[in-house]
């Protein structure tokens, strides 16, 4: 049963992956980065999930869905992948600043 969750929004540029594929992200403000990573260790009882990834709802806007975050070694952060489908309901393009909202369910 969840009784509570950790939200966080925050404003970010969206940016394009440059490897292969057309994969859009924000990269999270490292004290979000912060919050989250304590949070998604006490649910999990200090263990590690597959690739460091933490599930959360996304918001953007009036789109909201599930998802997941994924750590970034190099920002020292977390990235939210920004599907098409959201980025197209939500008029976002890469480069834009995005306000998102971050909520991870607490049990």
């Amino acid at each position: 049963m969840v009784t509570s969750q950790l939200t966080v929004e925050f404003t970010a540029k969206c940016w394009l992956y440059s490897g292969k594929g057309t994969w859009h992200f924000v990269t999270l403000p490292t004290d979000c980065a912060a919050q989250i990573s304590y949070f998604s260790k006490a649910l999990n009882g200090g263990k590690r999930t597959g690739w460091g990834s933490v599930k959360v709802t996304a918001q953007i806007g009036n789109t909201f869905w599930q998802t997941s975050l994924f750590p970034d070694s190099k920002s020292k952060s977390y990235v939210l992948p920004i599907k098409a489908a959201v980025r197209s309901a939500e008029s976002i393009a890469s480069g834009k600043p995005v306000k998102v909202r971050v909520s991870i369910p607490m049990p």
